[in-house]
């Protein structure tokens, strides 16, 4: 299927779109304005030197025709070409009788005269016609002189003018060459200056989706442009509004379920302390209802976090720390048993600076994440590279599905762990807190398969050089 011309540059983005078509526009009409000034100049520089040719032309004819004698005297023939010359920029040529007569053969001859001019010339009719002579394009004349039994030509050579054409042509395209570059400069200044507003939305709106709510665009002096400022932060403005109220409903949410769940919470220990006394039934719903609250429990307390990312008021609290033995006890704290922790070759005595119950908690959700979802052995690989530090979460499950590697950290994300849930007292919030809290050290973290190739899932943890570590 044929393309569109316009689908040809498709390819090209906006601000190169608008230089080439002003560069196309001053090409078109540079060239336009070239071709006519040199069809017109040469026009009348030709009509010029045929007028000047003509008037020497007929000039000469009557000097030869009334000075040729009525017999043939070659002394005479060359007496008059000779005092013809090269006037006005012509030579002449006589034939009388059979005997040809020129001001310099070595620039027009009887070899130059076109067949079909002497033809015509012999028949008794004047003629012109253009042709080549060796000073030249030339316009040759010839004027038969029957009663003498004689012919006289002239070449009117235009080779000054054709040079000067020349000169005129180079002169006209150059500077059609340079309105071209010219209007393709002020295509890409215009270009600048009319998308620079439409750079700074874009990089508005980049700030906006990273979190930075009250970021709003300066009012343009130009009136056309103003409107779409105001829509924007408009815009803005209404999204922060809601962000930030839906941010303070989760936390007041938070905060106002803890008092219940405390009540929940001492209410199962009397039950727990009296499950002897219960059915068989009764210890089962018991149980049930532990795990919920547990569950519920954790889930109140993630929110509580997570919601603090949301109004802006997360922080560090960072303190300097060996590492590799920081991972060892966040391992051995972790409820999960047979962690086994692998430090790399240049891992031993790395002394970072991190805030210790962020880093504890990612440490131990992935870890327990691991042991959830994934299979034993699960290991916690340290590695220190240049600028940047590597913490690898493995596990030997069935491992994650590349949909699920791009949700996984989202909010209330499951996965492939979604149907276990009454196995399950996670909050689904575990990994999404493990990406803020890494976010707020300026690192990041995703999901990979292991790289021994086995099977099972790697979390990848990095920290760049500015978290601090020597």
């Amino acid at each position: 299927m044929s393309r569109q011309p316009w689908q040809r540059f498709k390819g090209f983005g906006l601000r190169s779109r608008i230089a080439l078509a002003f560069a196309v526009g001053g090409f078109l009409l540079s060239s336009i304005l070239a071709i006519t000034t040199l069809t017109l100049t040469r026009q009348n520089l030709l009509d010029q030197r045929d007028e000047t040719a003509f008037a020497v032309i007929t000039a000469n004819g009557l000097r030869v025709q009334s000075a040729l004698p009525p017999e043939n005297d070659d002394e005479v023939s060359r007496s008059i070409i000779d005092s013809l010359g090269q006037r006005g920029g012509t030579l002449p040529l006589l034939r009388a009788g059979v005997e040809w007569f020129s001001a310099d053969p070595l620039l027009f001859d009887e070899e130059s005269v076109p067949a079909t001019l002497l033809e015509l010339v012999d028949a008794g009719i004047p003629g012109r016609m253009w042709t080549t002579v060796p000073g030249g394009r030339a316009l040759v004349t010839g004027i038969p002189i029957p009663d003498r039994d004689a012919a006289y030509y002239e070449a009117a050579v235009v080779a000054d003018v054709e040079s000067t054409l020349d000169a005129l042509a180079i002169i006209l395209f150059g500077v059609a060459a340079a309105t071209t570059l010219l209007a393709a400069a002020l295509g890409s200044w215009a270009a600048r200056r009319t998308l620079t507003p439409l750079a700074e939305v874009r990089l508005a709106a980049e700030a906006l989706a990273a979190g930075e709510l009250d970021t709003r665009l300066e009012p343009p002096a130009d009136a056309d442009l103003a409107s779409l400022t105001n829509s924007f932060n408009e815009m803005a403005g209404a999204l922060e509004v809601r962000i930030e109220r839906d941010a303070r409903f989760a936390s007041e949410v938070s905060h106002e379920l803890r008092s219940p769940l405390m009540t929940l919470s001492a209410s199962l220990e009397v039950l727990n302390t009296n499950a002897a006394a219960l059915s068989d039934r009764g210890r089962t719903a018991l149980g049930l209802l532990n795990s919920e609250v547990l569950r519920f429990n954790q889930l109140v307390e993630d929110l509580l976090e997570i919601s603090r990312y949301d109004v802006g008021t997360a922080s560090l609290q960072p303190d300097p720390l060996d590492l590799v033995e920081f991972v060892r006890q966040a391992v051995s704290y972790a409820a999960v048993d047979g962690v086994e922790v692998i430090p790399g070759e240049r891992a031993e005595g790395t002394i970072i600076t991190a805030d210790k119950r962020r880093l504890g908690q990612v440490i131990a959700n992935l870890i327990e994440n691991a042991a959830r979802y994934g299979a034993p052995p699960v290991t916690v690989t340290i590695e220190k590279h240049d600028n940047h530090v590597l913490l690898l979460v493995e596990d030997h499950g069935p491992g994650i599905s590349s949909d699920d590697r791009r949700v996984i950290f989202d909010r209330f994300s499951r996965g492939g762990g979604a149907g276990r849930r009454i196995y399950d007292t996670g909050s689904g919030l575990g990994l999404a807190l493990v990406a803020e809290h890494v976010g707020l050290h300026g690192g990041r973290v995703w999901v990979e398969g292991r790289r021994d190739g086995e099977s099972g899932s790697c979390f990848v943890v990095e920290l760049p050089h500015s978290s601090g570590f020597v």
